[in-house]
């Protein structure tokens, strides 16, 4: 009698095998949509690079794709509900730099900033300028170095509130610097921008488009940039790095994640997708208009990204004090 048996036991084997191979790249098949958390409100910096991929990514993904904000708690809100969604590649996150800044500056985080998100890439960075008001006498990093020196406690350095990039990049500063800066936290930029311009407040940290205007206008003077490369927005501002701080390196940036543990295969699929939408024309006009430099990062190079990321920010909270408890 002829044995049947094993030849069946492997072709279920590799129907087995088959079916593990494909079952992560099903998404890519589908016809579902692909949805693009933003954590963030409407009009932000990350809401409006999201919605600038939104086309590109549709195409380069085959899926149609559907940008949903979620603000609240710094970002951590709509977060979470990407980190509890199915592990499919069809729920991801746009996030920023708050990402790596939550779990210092709150006592309980929704997740695990590392352990509970898949990294797909950086897509860019956002760099920010120091600036000081036309009543500051400094011209330079070095000058306004002195100035905070021979006038501690007098000097007043503003941010878009406790904990925020621009808070820590400020802290940043005071470190490299060698100073000790009072800080005056408001809620939001726009207030912050206003208070300098009117003299209120006599330093800050901005992002290079919401200072370029005022600084084209003699409104604001600019000390530098927070990047090692000079900012294509202010070309003939130097960067920190070149003005005396050589250590000094601080960006913004912004980055596709998604729920833990997805399958390397997906992760590779979308890494390629958003790759080649952060390429369109579409997606680099709106780059260039919010000043954001490109970065595409490989998943690998992006996990090492986020863990250093992490361990940087949690160092600038802990010295700045900052909480949001």
């Amino acid at each position: 009698m002829t044995n049947h048996t094993a030849p069946r036991r492997l072709c279920l084997m590799g129907a087995g095998i088959l079916l593990m191979a494909t079952s992560s790249l099903v998404w890519a098949q589908s016809d579902k949509p692909l949805r693009l958390i933003v954590p963030l409100t409407t009009g932000s910096t990350v809401d409006t690079v999201a919605r600038s991929l939104s086309n590109p990514l549709a195409q380069a993904s085959g899926h149609p794709v559907v940008v949903e904000n979620l603000p609240g708690a710094g970002g951590m809100t709509g977060t979470a509900q990407m980190v509890r969604a199915p592990k499919d590649g069809l729920t991801l996150a746009l996030t920023s730099s708050n990402h790596v800044i939550n779990p210092g500056i709150y006592k309980k985080p929704l997740f695990d900033a590392l352990k509970d998100i898949t990294p797909i890439t950086v897509v860019g960075t956002v760099p920010l300028v120091l600036v000081v008001s036309p009543s500051v006498p400094a011209k330079n990093a070095q000058e306004l170095i002195a100035l905070l020196k021979a006038r501690k406690g007098e000097m007043n350095i503003g941010s878009a509130g406790n904990g925020s990039v621009l808070h820590l990049a400020a802290e940043l500063f005071a470190s490299e610097a060698g100073v000790d800066i009072t800080h005056v936290p408001y809620k939001g930029t726009g207030p912050l921008v206003t208070d300098l311009l009117g003299g209120q407040v006599q330093a800050g940290f901005v992002s290079v488009t919401a200072a370029a205007p005022h600084i084209k206008a003699g409104k604001l003077r600019a000390i530098g940039t927070s990047t090692k490369q000079r900012s294509a927005v202010l070309p003939d501002v130097p960067t920190l790095a070149e003005s005396g701080l050589p250590n000094y390196a601080f960006d913004a940036w912004l980055a596709v994640i998604g729920p833990a543990d997805l399958p390397k295969a997906t992760v590779d699929k979308l890494f390629q997708d958003v790759k080649k939408a952060v390429s369109s024309t579409e997606v680099q006009q709106a780059f260039a208009a919010q000043g954001i430099a490109t970065i595409v990062s490989t998943p690998e190079q992006t996990v090492g990204f986020f863990k250093a990321e992490l361990d940087k920010h949690l160092a600038l909270v802990k010295k700045s004090g900052a909480t949001a408890d």
